[in-house]
């Protein structure tokens, strides 16, 4: 089991976003609205789709069959 280390790094990654954007003149609260905003969107994308890594559609390489390829 992971050790609660990375929550740490998390605030602390938090705190700086916010400050980042409280510096720019953004009001506190419009912060924490649209994190929470995007927090949300992360959910449902979530939920939608689990582990888009092992979507069919993700091309793993490119094609080479175009005539200047060879």
């Amino acid at each position: 089991m992971m050790s609660d280390e990375w929550r740490a790094d998390l605030r602390l990654m938090f705190e700086d976003l916010v400050d980042k954007f409280v510096t720019k003149g953004v009001e506190h609260e419009d912060i924490l609205k649209a994190i929470g905003e995007e927090i949300e969107n992360r959910r449902k994308a979530k939920e939608r789709d689990p582990d888009p890594a092992e979507d069919d559609s993700v091309i793993e390489e490119p094609a080479n069959d175009w005539p200047a390829a060879t």
